[in-house]
Parts: structure tokens; sequence; C-alpha cells
């Protein structure tokens, strides 16, 4: 679900304080952008660039299981079948690798 290589790959590149603020900033982007997505889906165009958002984010923090989703349903954007983008198992699987990511990061720190 998280990918730690990645996690810690960028706190050696941007160091450990600059890690302790991107954290807050990446969880409020990602909620921010989850809470429009709804609203999105009526334009593929719009949906496809918030899912990417979101995957991008996802793979700059090692949120693999939620960025591999949100690019399975960034190709159906692309592709205009935005019907079947179900935006409450996207919120669920950010919903899951937030709380692994914040269960999981002391002891990664620490390791």
């Amino acid at each position: 679900m998280i990918d730690w290589t990645r996690v810690a790959e960028l706190r050696d590149e941007i160091g450990v304080t600059d890690f302790d603020e991107v954290i807050p900033l990446f969880l409020q982007e990602v909620e921010a952008t989850l809470a429009g997505l709804p609203v999105c889906l009526h334009s593929p165009p719009e949906a496809e660039a918030a899912l990417h958002s979101l995957r991008g984010s996802a793979l700059n923090l090692g949120f693999s299981a939620f960025a591999a989703l949100c690019d399975t349903y960034e190709d159906a954007a692309r592709a205009g079948q935005t019907a079947g983008i179900d935006v409450a198992r996207i919120a669920g699987v950010y919903e899951q690798s937030r709380e692994a990511f914040l269960r999981e990061l002391p002891n990664q720190i620490a390791a």
C-alpha cells in the first residue's frame, strides 16, 4: 500500500524539515481534490486532470495503491468513460493509505 523506499527517497531529497512540512500539505491537497472530484466527473477532461493530479501526488509520497487506482480511473476519464469512476472507492483507498502511512511513518523513519 505504501512504497516506503519512495518515502525514504523523498525524505532524503528534500530534507527532514521540508519533509515534515510536505506531509500535511500533501494530505490537504489530496483531500481538496477528492472533495471536488464528483463535480469533475461531468467533464472527462476535468476528471482526467484531477485524477492525474491525485496520481502524481500519491506517487510522490509513496501511496502506491492509491496511485494505481487513480491511474486506472485516469485512463477511463481519458477515454470519456467517467460513469464508471467510483469516487467512494477512490476516497476509501486514499483513507486506508493515509491511515497506514501515518500509523507506520514513525517506525519507518526510526528504522
